[in-house]
């Protein structure tokens, strides 16, 4: 994050990250706690073609916010939803948005949710979808997490679903023939024991 590779650089006591006296101890507790942006434990969602699709966000900051705007990008070059946050009392207040993005998330309750919902998806939609976040209560700290979206056709889907289907169906036969296979040896070694006259088991 480029916000931290100008703190560090300053060795001088003479940055915008030193106070007057040169002592820097808030401000490295500051960086230590930085904001962070996070789409959650996976990084890709697949989408049925015409369907709507939750892209995950929430961002963590211990120092609070003010002003705080966040942006969601597709491709990393496009925005699609612009909007802002007063504090932590209120919640986003609409910049612009895509008419087919809508805000599904909140940031007054625990976590900072900021995701949205992408309705009607196209083939066209497949890409990355940057959430950003910058809060300038950290000194316009900025910070981003990507997400990666694959849109199908309902073939897609159904192709899939069946290979499993297949597979189970497989596997259960499989078990299914070899506990047969087991009831006829026991069944003929049973015969030949009485046949033998050995004894039974």
């Amino acid at each position: 994050m480029s916000h931290l590779s100008r703190a560090t650089s300053h060795t001088n006591g003479t940055g915008p990250w030193w106070d007057g006296n040169g002592e820097r101890g808030l401000h490295i507790f500051a960086i230590a706690f930085a904001l962070e942006v996070s789409v959650g434990k996976t990084s890709t969602v697949m989408a049925l073609n015409n369907s709507n699709i939750l892209l995950p966000c929430t961002f963590t900051t211990c120092i609070g916010f003010q002003d705080l705007v966040f942006t969601w990008y597709f491709n990393s070059t496009d925005r699609i939803f612009i909007s802002m946050i007063k504090n932590k009392a209120t919640e986003p207040t609409l910049i612009w948005h895509n008419p087919r993005v809508e805000f599904v998330g909140s940031t007054t309750k625990k976590d900072n949710n900021i995701s949205i919902v992408l309705n009607n998806v196209e083939f066209s939609d497949a890409g990355k979808y940057t959430c950003h976040v910058k809060n300038p209560r950290e000194r316009n700290a900025q910070h981003n997490a990507t997400i990666i979206l694959t849109v199908v056709h309902k073939s897609e889907l159904v192709e899939t679903d069946n290979t499993v289907t297949l597979i189970i169906v497989g596997v259960v036969g499989g078990l299914i023939g070899l506990l047969i296979l087991f009831m006829l040896i026991k069944r003929v070694v049973l015969f030949i024991i009485k046949k033998t006259g050995v004894g039974g088991l």
